[in-house]
Parts: C-alpha cells; structure tokens; sequence
C-alpha cells in the first residue's frame, strides 16, 4: 500500500511516495523524475510496481520544484540541495539506499551518491549530453560517482546512445530501439511492454546481486 509523505529541504518541500516491499525488505530504491517530468513516467511506475515483490522499498521522489507546480526545473545546484535535504528521510528505513533517477535525476543521484553514502546508483536515460551536442559531455558525473552503477539507456536516446558511452567500471543495460523515455516505436522488433520488462528484469537482478 503506498504513502506519500512530504519532506522539508532547503530547496522547498519534496515528497516521498513509498512503495513497501511486500516481504522483508533489504534495500531501499530511491528514484527521482527527470526535469521534464514527474514520477508518473512509464520507467519509474513499471519498477514501483514490479521490485517490492523481490524484497525492495521503491521510494518515488518529487523533487520541490515539482510539489511547488512549477513547470521548469531549477539548476542543478539546487537540485542537489533537495536531494540531499530528503535523503535522512530515506534513512529512517535503516536499509542500504540505491540511488536513482531518471535522465536529470540520474545525475544528482550520481553527482550526491558518494558524500551521502548510497549503495549505488541506478542511473535512468543518462543524458550523457544535450541532443545534438556530444561535445558537451556529461561523462565525468557518470564515472565519478564513487558507487557501483548502472546505466538503463535507450538504443536510440538523443542524449547519448549507448555506443557512446565512455569505458568505466559502471554497468550498462540496452533497451533496443527506445528513446530518451525508454518508448519504443511501434514498428520496433519488441512491444512497449516487453521494453519495460527488460529495464524491471535488470535492475531486480543487479539490486539482488548488490545486496
């Protein structure tokens, strides 16, 4: 049964929708939106729905720009300033904490994961650089998060295909002919359903292996 709980931060108050394990759980998976969107996207809900039957607390996170219904989202300094002004609140668990999030979410988790002491990261559509521009990169967030990662990146993301990741000792999981939103086209060789069974199968095998 879900339950959502508001946390002050100094960047404005976040929220917390917790999605308990149905057993005993071992680990909390706590993931963030992107800056486009909420947690209502189809990655984050197909794993709140599908990991606490294997033991894991999925805990949705609505950074404070998004509860306060603004529409754009601030910079990632102050990203970060909420991040890390709710994370006590994932601790009051008493479990081991993945990090995580999607696109925007995937890079706070990854720049705030070693000072605040998670797990690791799960790293959602990783937008390695801005569409369009591979010069811009975003690399050293990625390779610099000090915790075990793993990378769940479309095989058609405009901000970074999975060919141009850099080597690293992170992990990395291709969804085939998903964009940035890990959608698949219709005329794609696998079903949307079947896109989303593969992002849930590989982060239930490789939290499991973690803990």
């Amino acid at each position: 049964m879900t339950q959502s709980e508001i946390v002050e931060t100094p960047a404005g108050d976040a929220r917390i929708t917790w999605h308990p394990a149905t057993g005993r759980a071992g680990v909390v998976l706590a993931v963030s939106h992107g800056a486009g969107g909420g947690i209502g996207a189809q990655d984050l809900q197909a794993l709140a729905a599908a990991l606490p039957a294997a033991g894991v607390t999925v805990a949705l996170v609505e950074q404070p720009w998004r509860v306060a219904g603004k529409k754009v989202a601030p910079a990632p300094k102050t990203l970060d300033t909420g991040w890390r002004g709710l994370w006590p609140a994932l601790e009051k668990k008493g479990l081991p904490i993945v990090a995580g999030g999607r696109s925007a979410g995937a890079r706070v988790a990854c720049r705030t994961a070693r000072e605040l002491g998670a797990r690791a990261v799960l790293a959602l559509s990783f937008p390695l650089h801005p569409p369009g521009k591979p010069e811009k990169s975003r690399a050293d967030e990625l390779l610099g998060a000090g915790v075990p990662v793993l990378v769940v990146q479309g095989g058609n993301d405009s901000f970074g295909r999975p060919e141009e990741f850099p080597d690293g000792s992170y992990e990395l999981i291709e969804v085939d002919a998903a964009d940035h939103g890990l959608s698949v086209p219709k005329r794609a060789a696998l079903t949307q359903q079947e896109a989303l069974g593969t992002v849930v199968d590989g982060v239930r095998k490789w939290i499991t292996a973690l803990v």
